[in-house]
Protein backbone atom coordinates (compact mmCIF):
# COMPACT_ATOMS: atom_id res chain seq x y z
CA UNK A 1 0.00 0.00 0.00
CA UNK A 2 1.76 3.44 -0.98
CA UNK A 3 1.42 6.01 1.72
CA UNK A 4 2.92 9.11 2.16
CA UNK A 5 4.69 8.63 5.46
CA UNK A 6 7.42 6.83 5.77
CA UNK A 7 7.14 3.41 5.96
CA UNK A 8 10.10 3.04 8.71
CA UNK A 9 7.64 4.94 11.13
CA UNK A 10 5.16 2.10 10.86
CA UNK A 11 4.24 -1.06 12.60
CA UNK A 12 1.37 -3.20 13.88
CA UNK A 13 1.15 -3.93 17.30
CA UNK A 14 -0.90 -6.77 16.72
CA UNK A 15 -1.95 -9.43 13.91
CA UNK A 16 -5.77 -8.54 13.74
CA UNK A 17 -7.05 -8.35 10.04
CA UNK A 18 -8.88 -5.15 9.16
CA UNK A 19 -13.00 -5.69 9.62
CA UNK A 20 -16.28 -4.31 8.29
CA UNK A 21 -16.72 -0.67 10.66
CA UNK A 22 -18.50 2.24 11.31
CA UNK A 23 -14.78 4.28 11.12
CA UNK A 24 -11.38 4.33 11.39
CA UNK A 25 -9.85 5.25 14.98
CA UNK A 26 -6.67 7.32 15.65
CA UNK A 27 -5.88 7.06 19.24
CA UNK A 28 -3.99 10.08 20.24
CA UNK A 29 -1.68 9.65 22.44
CA UNK A 30 1.44 11.56 22.63
CA UNK A 31 1.53 13.93 19.61
CA UNK A 32 -1.14 16.79 20.64
CA UNK A 33 -1.56 18.40 16.72
CA UNK A 34 -2.79 18.51 13.27
CA UNK A 35 0.04 19.63 11.68
CA UNK A 36 3.19 17.23 10.60
CA UNK A 37 1.39 14.53 12.60
CA UNK A 38 2.54 11.07 10.67
CA UNK A 39 -0.31 8.73 12.58
CA UNK A 40 -3.17 11.43 11.82
CA UNK A 41 -2.14 11.58 7.91
CA UNK A 42 -1.60 7.73 7.95
CA UNK A 43 -5.00 7.43 9.84
CA UNK A 44 -6.57 9.58 7.17
CA UNK A 45 -5.27 7.52 4.09
CA UNK A 46 -6.78 4.62 5.70
CA UNK A 47 -9.88 5.67 6.17
CA UNK A 48 -10.26 7.49 2.87
CA UNK A 49 -9.15 3.93 1.47
CA UNK A 50 -11.76 2.04 3.30
CA UNK A 51 -14.41 4.96 2.49
CA UNK A 52 -15.08 5.00 6.22
CA UNK A 53 -14.43 8.66 8.15
CA UNK A 54 -12.21 9.22 10.78
CA UNK A 55 -12.51 9.52 14.44
CA UNK A 56 -9.76 11.36 16.93
CA UNK A 57 -9.74 10.16 20.48
CA UNK A 58 -7.69 11.31 23.81
CA UNK A 59 -8.03 9.78 26.91
CA UNK A 60 -7.30 12.61 29.65
CA UNK A 61 -5.87 10.11 32.43
CA UNK A 62 -5.75 12.25 36.13
CA UNK A 63 -3.77 9.75 37.83
CA UNK A 64 -1.25 10.12 35.09
CA UNK A 65 2.40 9.77 37.30
CA UNK A 66 3.58 12.95 38.83
CA UNK A 67 1.43 15.31 36.98
CA UNK A 68 -0.05 18.25 38.06
CA UNK A 69 -2.49 21.15 37.41
CA UNK A 70 0.25 22.85 35.45
CA UNK A 71 0.76 19.93 33.10
CA UNK A 72 -2.95 19.72 32.58
CA UNK A 73 -3.69 23.09 32.03
CA UNK A 74 -0.54 23.65 29.38
CA UNK A 75 -2.29 19.77 27.72
CA UNK A 76 -5.68 20.63 27.89
CA UNK A 77 -5.22 23.96 26.17
CA UNK A 78 -3.28 21.97 23.02
CA UNK A 79 -5.71 19.77 22.82
CA UNK A 80 -8.85 22.92 22.54
CA UNK A 81 -6.75 23.83 19.45
CA UNK A 82 -6.17 19.94 18.19
CA UNK A 83 -10.15 19.77 18.45
CA UNK A 84 -10.98 23.20 16.75
CA UNK A 85 -8.19 22.13 14.14
CA UNK A 86 -9.88 18.51 13.52
CA UNK A 87 -13.13 20.17 13.48
CA UNK A 88 -11.89 22.27 10.39
CA UNK A 89 -11.06 18.95 8.41
CA UNK A 90 -14.29 17.31 9.22
CA UNK A 91 -12.95 14.91 11.84
CA UNK A 92 -14.72 14.41 15.06
CA UNK A 93 -12.63 14.96 17.94
CA UNK A 94 -13.44 12.70 21.17
CA UNK A 95 -12.36 13.94 24.44
CA UNK A 96 -12.85 12.41 27.38
CA UNK A 97 -11.48 11.72 31.23
CA UNK A 98 -10.76 7.98 31.58
CA UNK A 99 -7.54 5.67 31.36
CA UNK A 100 -6.98 5.71 27.04
CA UNK A 101 -6.63 2.22 27.12
CA UNK A 102 -10.03 1.82 28.48
CA UNK A 103 -11.39 4.23 26.36
CA UNK A 104 -9.86 3.41 23.45
CA UNK A 105 -11.05 -0.67 23.63
CA UNK A 106 -14.53 0.55 24.20
CA UNK A 107 -14.36 3.10 20.69
CA UNK A 108 -12.71 0.41 19.27
CA UNK A 109 -15.59 -2.31 19.24
CA UNK A 110 -17.35 -0.49 16.52
CA UNK A 111 -13.76 0.41 14.41
CA UNK A 112 -12.56 -1.27 11.12
CA UNK A 113 -8.73 -0.08 12.02
CA UNK A 114 -7.23 1.76 15.05
CA UNK A 115 -4.24 3.81 14.36
CA UNK A 116 -1.95 5.25 17.62
CA UNK A 117 1.13 7.63 17.93
CA UNK A 118 3.57 6.49 20.03
CA UNK A 119 5.19 7.01 23.47
CA UNK A 120 8.35 5.30 25.03
CA UNK A 121 7.43 5.29 28.99
CA UNK A 122 6.78 2.30 30.85
CA UNK A 123 3.07 3.51 31.16
CA UNK A 124 2.47 4.30 27.50
CA UNK A 125 3.98 0.42 26.79
CA UNK A 126 1.70 -1.29 28.95
CA UNK A 127 -1.32 0.59 27.57
CA UNK A 128 -0.47 -0.07 23.70
CA UNK A 129 0.06 -4.09 25.21
CA UNK A 130 -2.99 -3.92 26.68
CA UNK A 131 -4.74 -2.37 23.99
CA UNK A 132 -3.09 -4.30 21.50
CA UNK A 133 -4.12 -7.80 23.17
CA UNK A 134 -7.85 -6.50 23.16
CA UNK A 135 -8.31 -4.81 20.25
CA UNK A 136 -10.25 -7.38 17.79
CA UNK A 137 -9.45 -4.79 14.94
CA UNK A 138 -5.90 -3.48 13.80
CA UNK A 139 -3.21 -1.32 16.21
CA UNK A 140 -0.73 0.39 13.69
CA UNK A 141 1.55 2.32 15.45
CA UNK A 142 3.51 5.33 13.64
CA UNK A 143 6.00 7.35 15.14
CA UNK A 144 5.79 10.67 15.13
CA UNK A 145 7.93 12.91 17.82
CA UNK A 146 11.08 11.85 16.54
CA UNK A 147 13.12 13.15 13.11
CA UNK A 148 14.34 9.68 12.68
CA UNK A 149 12.22 6.60 13.68
CA UNK A 150 14.19 4.96 17.01
CA UNK A 151 15.12 1.51 15.56
CA UNK A 152 15.59 3.13 12.25
CA UNK A 153 18.72 5.07 13.77
CA UNK A 154 20.18 2.58 15.73
CA UNK A 155 19.55 -1.07 16.86
CA UNK A 156 21.04 -0.86 20.11
CA UNK A 157 21.02 1.22 23.26
CA UNK A 158 23.06 4.26 22.88
CA UNK A 159 24.99 5.88 25.63
CA UNK A 160 27.20 8.62 23.52
CA UNK A 161 26.24 11.28 21.02
CA UNK A 162 29.90 10.81 19.75
CA UNK A 163 28.92 7.22 18.23
CA UNK A 164 25.27 8.09 17.69
CA UNK A 165 25.40 11.15 16.27
CA UNK A 166 26.86 9.70 12.55
CA UNK A 167 24.22 7.26 12.41
CA UNK A 168 21.41 9.53 12.76
CA UNK A 169 22.97 12.43 10.59
CA UNK A 170 23.12 10.27 7.64
CA UNK A 171 19.28 9.01 8.25
CA UNK A 172 18.26 13.11 7.56
CA UNK A 173 17.56 13.28 4.11
CA UNK A 174 15.17 10.35 4.37
CA UNK A 175 13.30 12.13 6.94
CA UNK A 176 13.41 15.68 6.79
CA UNK A 177 10.59 16.57 4.98
CA UNK A 178 7.10 18.23 5.52
CA UNK A 179 4.10 16.29 5.80
CA UNK A 180 0.85 18.00 5.04
CA UNK A 181 -2.34 16.46 6.28
CA UNK A 182 -5.25 16.02 4.42
CA UNK A 183 -8.74 16.39 4.77
CA UNK A 184 -10.93 13.09 5.10
CA UNK A 185 -13.19 12.15 1.98
CA UNK A 186 -15.94 11.59 5.17
CA UNK A 187 -16.20 13.88 7.42
CA UNK A 188 -17.13 12.42 10.51
CA UNK A 189 -18.91 15.58 12.67
CA UNK A 190 -22.12 13.98 12.20
CA UNK A 191 -21.61 10.87 14.39
CA UNK A 192 -22.75 11.85 17.91
CA UNK A 193 -20.04 10.36 20.57
CA UNK A 194 -19.87 12.17 24.08
CA UNK A 195 -16.95 14.59 24.34
CA UNK A 196 -15.41 17.30 26.03
CA UNK A 197 -14.02 19.15 23.25
CA UNK A 198 -15.30 22.59 22.64
CA UNK A 199 -15.30 23.18 26.46
CA UNK A 200 -13.47 25.82 28.04
CA UNK A 201 -10.29 24.77 30.16
CA UNK A 202 -11.57 25.46 33.18
CA UNK A 203 -14.87 23.56 32.44
CA UNK A 204 -12.79 20.59 32.10
CA UNK A 205 -10.09 20.61 34.43
CA UNK A 206 -13.11 20.81 37.31
CA UNK A 207 -13.67 17.76 36.32
CA UNK A 208 -10.86 15.81 37.37
CA UNK A 209 -9.53 15.05 40.56
CA UNK A 210 -5.45 16.07 40.63
CA UNK A 211 -2.33 17.84 42.19
CA UNK A 212 -3.72 21.48 42.07
CA UNK A 213 -0.56 22.62 44.85
CA UNK A 214 1.47 23.27 41.56
CA UNK A 215 -0.82 26.22 40.28
CA UNK A 216 -1.07 27.13 36.26
CA UNK A 217 1.09 30.04 35.33
CA UNK A 218 0.68 32.17 32.66
CA UNK A 219 4.36 32.65 31.43
CA UNK A 220 3.49 29.57 29.32
CA UNK A 221 0.70 29.07 27.06
CA UNK A 222 0.03 25.37 25.35
CA UNK A 223 -0.99 24.53 21.54
CA UNK A 224 0.52 24.22 18.38
CA UNK A 225 0.19 28.07 17.63
CA UNK A 226 1.79 29.60 20.40
CA UNK A 227 5.22 27.14 19.87
CA UNK A 228 5.59 29.14 16.46
CA UNK A 229 4.71 32.47 17.97
CA UNK A 230 7.62 31.82 20.45
CA UNK A 231 9.33 29.89 18.12
CA UNK A 232 9.35 32.68 15.46
CA UNK A 233 10.55 34.98 17.97
CA UNK A 234 13.58 32.42 18.95
CA UNK A 235 14.93 32.49 15.18
CA UNK A 236 14.43 36.19 14.63
CA UNK A 237 16.55 37.09 18.08
CA UNK A 238 18.19 34.17 19.62
CA UNK A 239 19.27 31.30 17.07
CA UNK A 240 22.18 33.26 15.88
CA UNK A 241 23.69 33.10 19.55
CA UNK A 242 22.50 29.79 20.58
CA UNK A 243 25.65 27.69 20.54
CA UNK A 244 27.02 30.34 22.47
CA UNK A 245 23.99 31.07 25.05
CA UNK A 246 22.37 28.20 25.23
CA UNK A 247 23.81 26.91 28.61
CA UNK A 248 23.57 29.84 30.55
CA UNK A 249 21.07 28.55 33.24
CA UNK A 250 20.25 32.19 33.97
CA UNK A 251 19.91 33.03 30.55
CA UNK A 252 17.79 33.33 27.86
CA UNK A 253 19.55 32.00 25.01
CA UNK A 254 17.39 28.82 24.30
CA UNK A 255 14.23 27.91 22.08
CA UNK A 256 11.30 27.66 24.46
CA UNK A 257 10.28 24.93 22.47
CA UNK A 258 11.18 21.71 25.51
CA UNK A 259 6.89 22.00 26.87
CA UNK A 260 5.71 22.10 23.36
CA UNK A 261 7.72 18.96 22.21
CA UNK A 262 7.55 17.19 25.37
CA UNK A 263 3.71 17.15 25.06
CA UNK A 264 3.54 16.60 20.98
CA UNK A 265 2.27 20.34 20.22
CA UNK A 266 4.81 20.57 17.53
CA UNK A 267 7.08 18.67 15.91
CA UNK A 268 10.77 18.69 15.56
CA UNK A 269 10.99 17.99 12.04
CA UNK A 270 9.00 21.27 11.66
CA UNK A 271 11.36 23.37 14.11
CA UNK A 272 14.26 21.55 11.74
CA UNK A 273 12.95 22.49 8.69
CA UNK A 274 12.43 26.56 10.17
CA UNK A 275 15.90 26.94 11.41
CA UNK A 276 17.35 25.46 8.34
CA UNK A 277 15.42 27.95 6.34
CA UNK A 278 16.33 30.67 8.52
CA UNK A 279 20.00 29.71 8.52
CA UNK A 280 23.31 31.47 10.43
CA UNK A 281 25.77 30.41 12.86
CA UNK A 282 23.26 28.60 15.12
CA UNK A 283 21.64 26.23 13.49
CA UNK A 284 24.10 23.27 13.38
CA UNK A 285 24.17 23.55 17.28
CA UNK A 286 20.34 23.96 17.78
CA UNK A 287 19.80 20.82 15.29
CA UNK A 288 22.43 18.97 17.53
CA UNK A 289 20.14 19.60 20.52
CA UNK A 290 16.73 19.16 18.75
CA UNK A 291 17.68 15.81 16.58
CA UNK A 292 21.06 14.46 18.19
CA UNK A 293 21.31 14.95 21.59
CA UNK A 294 17.21 14.77 22.08
CA UNK A 295 16.62 11.65 19.76
CA UNK A 296 19.89 9.63 22.13
CA UNK A 297 17.59 10.24 24.86
CA UNK A 298 14.33 8.36 23.52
Amino acid sequence: MITRVAEERVRALNDATVRAGDYVLYWMQSSHRTEENPALVYAVERADRLNLPLIVYFGLFPSYPESNLRHFRFMVEGLGEVGRSLESLGIRFVLRTEPPDKGIINLAENAALVVTDRGYLKLHRAWYSTVAAQCRCPLIQVEGNVVVPVETASQKEEFAAATFRPKVTRLLDRFLHPLDTPQPIRSSLGIDLPTLAGEPPDTILSQITIDRTVPAQAIFRGGNTEAHRRFGQFLRTRLEGFAENRNNPGGSGGSGMSPYLHFGQVSPVTLALQAQEQGGNGVPAFLEELIVRRELAV
